[in-house]
């Protein structure tokens, strides 16, 4: 059974770090990330060989690059079926496909709970810091960030956002039943 876990953890893991890619994709678009930063030349090699056949078959709606949406939809519920298939579990896929979705919503909540943390530390220490993962960040939490400035009152400088932020996404994931 050991041999088993080990493969199922070292499966699950590469899917997991490949989805995450693939999610950072599709949030680097939407936001109409700088194409020409590093890191982003570098996700966009990793995503090509999956995403370009992809894209022949699923169209992008509107900024929504669908294929990367559905790719990424698509690992979850992979590694969700490894698992299954590892326990011998009967697999049930309306509950499978339930789970996948439940997965894929907490990767995208965690995801901008990290890069909102991360946001809150680079103002406080990593204002000179010169990494391309900095303009990075700030590209994915701004538009979120900056509609809950337009709504919050100003506080003399302190900027309440990022608390607000980290406040409804905890709110959304108890919600929707993920923590």
């Amino acid at each position: 059974m050991q041999p088993i876990a080990a493969f199922l953890y070292l499966a699950d893991t590469i899917i997991q770090i490949f989805s995450l890619l693939l999610l950072l994709r599709v949030l680097l678009q939407l936001v109409r990330a700088d194409y020409y930063n590093t890191l982003v030349q570098i996700i966009v090699q990793i995503t090509d060989p999956v995403l370009k056949p992809a894209r022949k078959l699923i169209p992008s709606v509107g900024r929504v690059d669908m294929a990367g949406v559905v790719c990424f939809f698509s690992l979850q519920l992979l590694a969700l079926l490894l698992r299954y298939l590892a326990n011998d579990a009967p697999i049930h896929w309306g509950n499978l496909l339930f789970h996948a979705l439940q997965r894929s919503i907490q990767s995208v909540l965690i995801t901008y709970l990290v890069l909102i943390i991360a946001n809150v530390l680079i103002s406080w220490f990593g204002q000179r810091a010169r990494h391309p993962i900095i303009p990075l960040i700030y590209q994915l939490t701004e538009p979120l960030l900056g509609r809950i400035r337009k709504v919050l009152p100003g506080f003399g400088g302190l900027d309440l956002s990022p608390l607000v932020a980290i406040i409804g996404i905890n709110f959304l994931m108890i919600l929707i039943g993920l923590s």
